[in-house]
């Protein structure tokens, strides 16, 4: 019995010690690879970039910023700090030295962004960042404000930021129907909601190449495109381009065959305010803007 309790105590003093050899490889191992960052701020990037790669680290240089503290060309901050702990093979980042302000920075307000572009960058300045936004009354595509201002003194960052317009979306309207209204009182709605009245034109004729009068044609001002230059009383039949008969002309026969074109003296149907609307474009039902154009089809 006394050697079954002795084994058994050696056996756990053994797993003990494998453990704490195990724990103590792996903290070796973990911090093994630890080195101290070093002070980088002030050497030139050739300098920080051996005494980074005496313990195993990299340098990348990911901005550039004015000092007058600094001369220019040399390190001027980094991350991380000098003195934290970092693993083997870490990438610091540094920010490089331009020495003092030397640029003045231009007045880009005003000016397109295309424009405000060129001119801060044969400045030898560079653009940050561009926001947009919506101004009514002021056009599209210019400068609203700038940061830093201009003739700004200690800058840091050789970069400015932009505000720009950007073009108002007109408000969207769902277009009614003016279909057998007068010309007249359509065109006055459209004036009233800001809209523009567009091509007005007369509605063909159902008939084959002829022309029918409209029912109106009596009505004062009314004109008839398909009457021939015989007397107004008499009517042209269907057949209007065949020869007429040998026998005598009765009342309800043409006395000449219809001309394949109207007389010039007559001159084209003109709509009138009295007109009234048969088609529309864009059709009743779609959406459009505010100040778009409305064509319409009269009869």
């Amino acid at each position: 019995m006394k050697s079954f309790f002795r084994v058994a105590l050696l056996a756990l003093l053994l797993v003990i010690v494998a453990l704490v050899s195990a724990l103590t490889a792996m903290r070796f191992a973990i911090h093994g690879q630890e080195v101290t960052v070093p002070a980088l701020v002030g050497l030139t990037p050739a300098d920080a970039e051996r005494a980074a790669a005496a313990l195993g680290l990299q340098i990348r240089v990911e901005r550039q910023y004015y000092s007058a503290q600094i001369p220019e060309g040399r390190i001027t901050s980094q991350l991380p700090m000098p003195g934290s702990k970092v693993r083997r093979g870490w990438a610091l980042r540094v920010a490089q030295s331009l020495g003092p302000q030397r640029v003045a920075i231009p007045d880009v307000t005003g000016e397109s962004e295309r424009a405000a572009e060129l001119n801060i960058r044969r400045r030898g300045l560079d653009i940050s960042s561009t926001a947009q936004m919506q101004m009514p009354g002021s056009p599209a595509d210019q400068v609203l404000a700038q940061s830093p201002p201009a003739n700004a003194s200690q800058v840091a960052a050789p970069k400015i930021n932009l505000l720009v317009t950007a073009a108002v979306d007109g408000e969207a309207y769902v277009m009614p129907s003016f279909i057998g209204q007068p010309l007249g009182t359509a065109s006055r709605a459209l004036q009233e909601s800001g809209f523009k009245l567009g091509n007005v034109s007369l509605a063909q004729s159902p008939a084959n190449g002829a022309t029918t009068p409209p029912a109106n044609a009596g009505a004062p001002g009314a004109n008839s495109a398909g009457r021939s230059a015989g007397p107004p009383d008499i009517a042209t039949p269907a057949p209007a381009l065949s020869a007429p008969s040998s026998s005598s002309p009765g009342p309800g026969n043409a006395l000449s065959p219809v001309p394949d074109t109207p007389p010039a003296s007559v001159p084209p149907p003109q709509p009138t305010p009295a007109s009234v609307i048969v088609s529309q474009t864009p059709a009743a039902g779609q959406k459009v803007v505010a100040g778009a154009m409305v064509n319409f089809e009269v009869r």
